[in-house]
C-alpha cells in the first residue's frame, strides 16, 4: 500500500502502580556522618523499591535500567502482572518485540483479564508479522473492554495488513464512534476505502483528518486525488 506506513502500534503508556509509592529519604545525623533513615533502610531492596525505581527509569527513557529493576522486582515477587507488563513495555521501546511478547504473555497468565497486556502483546505480534495472532489479541482486549478504542484501531490496522479492508473499515468506524476526533482512524479508514475503490468515501475521511490536523499528510492526498 503506497500511503500506509508500516504499522507502529501505539504502545501504551506505563501503567501506574496505583499512586506512586515514593521511597522516604529522610536522614538522621550520627557523630560522624549523615546516615540513611530507618524508613529508607526498611524500604531499600523491596519489591516496591525496585518497581518504583524501574517505573521512574522507564519514564525517563532509561529502558535498560528499567528492565534491570523490573527483573529484580520480579525475582522478589514473580506473580505480579504489572511488573511483567511494564518490563515488556520497556523491551518494546528497545524493539525487543519477542522479549516484550514473552513478558506480556506472562502478565496475561497471571491476570487473564489484563486488557492492556493483550493489546500490547497484539502490538508485539504485529511487529513480528503475526497479524492473525495480533487480531486475536485485539479481539480479546475488546471482549474485556468493549469501549477500548485503541483495540479497535489496532485491529483495523492488523486487518489492513492481511487485506481485509472491509473488516478494517468496520473497526475504524467503531473507533470513530467511540472517539469522534480520532484522526488516525479517519485517515486509515480512508486508505482502506481507497483500497476497495471507494475514493469518494476515502476523500471524505481524509478531509476530516485534515480538519482535525491541518498539517497531516492526508492534506496532499486530498489535493492530489479529491
Amino acid at each position: 500500500m503506497n500511503k500506509r506506513t508500516a504499522f507502529i502500534g501505539a504502545i501504551l503508556s506505563l501503567i501506574p502502580f496505583g499512586q506512586p509509592l515514593l521511597i522516604k529519604t529522610g536522614v538522621v545525623l550520627s557523630s560522624s556522618a549523615v546516615m540513611l533513615s530507618l524508613p529508607e533502610k526498611v524500604n531499600a531492596e523491596t519489591f516496591t523499591f525496585y518497581f518504583n525505581r524501574a517505573y521512574n527509569k522507564g519514564n525517563k527513557g532509561d529502558h535498560y535500567g528499567a528492565i534491570s529493576d523490573f527483573t529484580k522486582a520480579i525475582e522478589i515477587n514473580p506473580n505480579h502482572a504489572k511488573a511483567y507488563y511494564n518490563r515488556g513495555w520497556n523491551k518494546a521501546e528497545l524493539k525487543d518485540h519477542y522479549g516484550a511478547y514473552s513478558d506480556f504473555t506472562k502478565a496475561i497468565e497471571i491476570n487473564p483479564q489484563y486488557a492492556k497486556a493483550y493489546i500490547n502483546r497484539g502490538n508485539a505480534k504485529t511487529y513480528i508479522k503475526d497479524h492473525y495472532g495480533a487480531i486475536s489479541d485485539f479481539t480479546k482486549a475488546i471482549e474485556i473492554n468493549p469501549q477500548y478504542v485503541g483495540a479497535y484501531y489496532n485491529r483495523g490496522n492488523a486487518k489492513s495488513d492481511i487485506k481485509d479492508y472491509y473488516g478494517a473499515i468496520s473497526d475504524f468506524t467503531k473507533a470513530i464512534e467511540i472517539n469522534p476526533t480520532y484522526k488516525s482512524a479517519y485517515k486509515n479508514r480512508g486508505i482502506a476505502k481507497e483500497e476497495i475503490g471507494d475514493l469518494k468515501g476515502a476523500c471524505s475521511d481524509w478531509r476530516q483528518t485534515v480538519f482535525l490536523s491541518p498539517n497531516d499528510a492526508a492534506a496532499k492526498w486530498v489535493r492530489d486525488q479529491c
